[in-house]
């Protein structure tokens, strides 16, 4: 205990914590199990977090009669790398939340980006595509009233996703990668986007963005010694990830000052304390763009330091491109970090996964679970064990399989949807930009507050 006291970075825990270990201590000899529970809080980002709404339900849920007893799954016997993992978006006061409105309370819940849940629209495109995919074929594409009811391009796209689906229908599972054609809608559009070949076999349809993250962290991770670097500020998801597999996690800070850009200098500066000070191995870094919650667009420049960087120390570049679509400045541009490593001398080799949402961009549609990642040039061998890794959740849900396609191949010019489409979209999108605008002008409205226009 002595030895690990003296050891121990003050950055590393709470900056309470060390005293009142210390205070504890000349009362008594501290146990083991004390210590445990004292880990715990010194390594929490909140040292009150608990779930008191579950607590306080625990006894009317096992009856009142039941004696109290120790449990042999108990706060120190579980996954100690679970009990530190924190999730702020889904935590406490969502919880406390959820009670309020069981007992009909009003509550607006801004703790996450849920669109729908906060009043925007659904595109009709989508549902109409959606609810013929899932209605029986005599009750939808076959019956000799669709017409009345849905545009046409809708009912023959329609058609193509169940041919593609199969028999069997949405109900069913599919290919634990993705079904075959929506793969290959992907690979075309990010063709199309990038200008560089995407390869169906290297596409993997996932539940949202944020399965396809845990599959590739849980593929890197192998020891409490490993290290992701992630951008500061970033989206918990990240740190809870990697606190839950038992890794480390390396933060890069973004300088506001400079438009919340990333610098060589910084990027260098901590890897080197992360693997020379703290003897842990880098194995991958995270790149959110455009930012979240910073809401920057990178550079072409930006992404060419981080690309270069990743490929120098073989680190793996993990790219979170989910709000490629939500770009407000008309200056600003999204260039994905594939076509930058495409065209960027000494990337040739960079390591590179990405990942992309129906989630979010000007669609919303967080409950269909839809996303994909792309696979860039990583290992034959690791990809066959992130297939068996997805095999094991059997397939992502097939109305985000279909949100996904439905995502990269939008209705067509000439067809019937498309100017309700057209309109429905640019709407949705002069709205985020609009209460975008308005919330940076009422923070910087704030005395002592500044914040950055989202681009």
């Amino acid at each position: 205990l002595r030895f690990f006291l003296e050891n121990v970075r003050e950055s590393d825990i709470n900056p309470e914590a060390k005293k009142q270990l210390l205070s504890a201590a000349h009362d008594h000899m501290i146990t083991f199990p004390e210590f445990q529970a004292w880990l715990i809080r010194a390594t929490k980002v909140d040292p009150g977090l608990k779930n008191t709404f579950a607590a306080e339900h625990y006894h009317a849920s096992i009856g009142s009669s039941h004696a109290e007893t120790e449990h042999s799954w108990n706060k120190h016997t579980m996954s100690q790398n679970l009990r530190r993992m924190q999730y702020a978006v889904r935590g406490e006061v969502v919880i406390r939340a959820d009670a309020m409105a069981a007992e009909g309370r009003k509550i607006i819940y801004t703790n996450i980006g849920n669109p729908h849940a906060v009043g925007q629209k659904p595109i009709t495109y989508y549902r109409q595509v959606l609810s013929l995919c899932d209605l029986p074929p005599e009750c939808g594409v076959d019956n000799p009233t669709v017409a009345s009811g849905f545009p046409a391009d809708v009912v023959e796209r329609a058609r193509e996703l169940r041919a593609a689906i199969g028999d069997a229908g949405t109900g069913a599972y599919t290919n634990s990668q993705g079904i075959g054609k929506f793969r290959n809608d992907v690979a075309q559009f990010i063709s199309a986007r990038d200008g560089h070949i995407s390869l169906p076999s290297n596409i993997f349809l996932t539940n949202g963005a944020s399965s396809a993250i845990e599959f590739v962290l849980t593929g890197l991770i192998g020891g409490n010694r490993d290290a992701i670097m992630i951008p500061i500020p970033q989206y918990p998801i990240y740190s809870a990830i990697i606190s839950r597999l038992g890794a480390r996690q390396v933060g890069y800070y973004l300088d506001e000052n400079k438009g919340w850009a990333i610098t060589e200098r910084e990027l260098e500066q901590r890897r080197t304390a992360a693997v020379e000070r703290d003897g842990l191995d880098i194995r991958a870094l995270t790149l959110i763009n455009p930012g979240n919650p910073t809401g920057q667009v990178l550079s072409r420049e930006d992404l060419e330091v981080i690309c270069k960087f990743c490929a120098k120390h073989d680190i793996v570049l993990l790219a979170d491109e989910v709000y490629q679509r939500n770009i407000y400045d008309p200056t600003k541009e999204f260039i994905s970090a594939k076509k930058v490593a495409m065209e960027t001398p000494g990337c040739e080799n960079l390591q590179l996964v990405s990942f992309h949402s129906t989630s979010k961009g000007l669609i919303g549609e967080c409950g269909r679970r839809g996303g994909y990642m792309e696979l860039h040039n990583i290992d034959p061998y690791v990809q066959t064990q992130l297939y068996k890794l997805a095999s094991s959740g059997l397939c992502a849900g097939v109305a985000g399989q279909v949100m996904t396609s439905l995502m990269v191949t939008p209705p067509a010019p000439t067809d019937e949807s498309y100017d309700l489409f057209q309109k429905e979209e640019s709407d949705i999108f002069e709205s985020l930009k609009r209460r975008a605008n308005s919330l940076v002008k009422g923070l910087n409205d704030i005395d002592g507050m500044t914040c950055t226009p989202a681009e």
